[in-house]
């Protein structure tokens, strides 16, 4: 598979956050102090979205269908479903199970690539840091808004 392949499959998961956007609902609702600004979130997410890519391409290049490689087709697909049940559905409390899901991929990958490419595993270090604070706002915002 070319390089390109995996940068289609990246963006597809991306367009899901394309798809269904914040919008007013989640205007109305509490959030901590500490939320990134609204700007910080396509910027993040695209520079991570193209070290997505690599990692991919990377792994496949090197190893094929392989452990590391289904890790890195099921964090892109739960990538893909997090915007639609947090702001599709606007269910804070599945986003947040699957974000942990997600979280859980993204290490696994991580450890996975490593034998495999240690430049791969590297790449998918800030994805990790990202959703954990992604995590983190979900459950705070999750919180804030309880009673709602």
């Amino acid at each position: 598979m070319a390089a390109a392949t995996f940068a289609c499959l990246v963006f597809l998961a991306a367009m899901s956050g394309a798809i269904f956007k914040p919008g007013p609902w989640y205007e109305t609702l509490r959030k901590p102090s500490w939320t990134p600004p609204q700007w910080a979130f396509p910027t993040v997410w695209t520079i991570l979205y193209v070290m997505i890519a690599y990692a991919g391409w990377d792994i496949w290049t090197k190893a094929g269908w392989s452990f590391a490689m289904g890790l890195w087709i099921l964090q892109l697909i739960l990538n893909g479903c997090w915007s639609w049940l947090f702001f599709g559905l606007k269910r804070m409390d599945l986003a947040l199970f699957e974000l942990g899901l997600l979280w859980l991929a993204i290490a696994g990958f991580i450890l996975a690539a490593w034998p495999i490419s240690a430049l791969a595993s590297l790449l998918f270090v800030p994805y990790l840091l990202w959703v954990s604070t992604a995590g983190l706002l979900n459950l705070s915002v999750l919180r804030l808004n309880a009673a709602e």
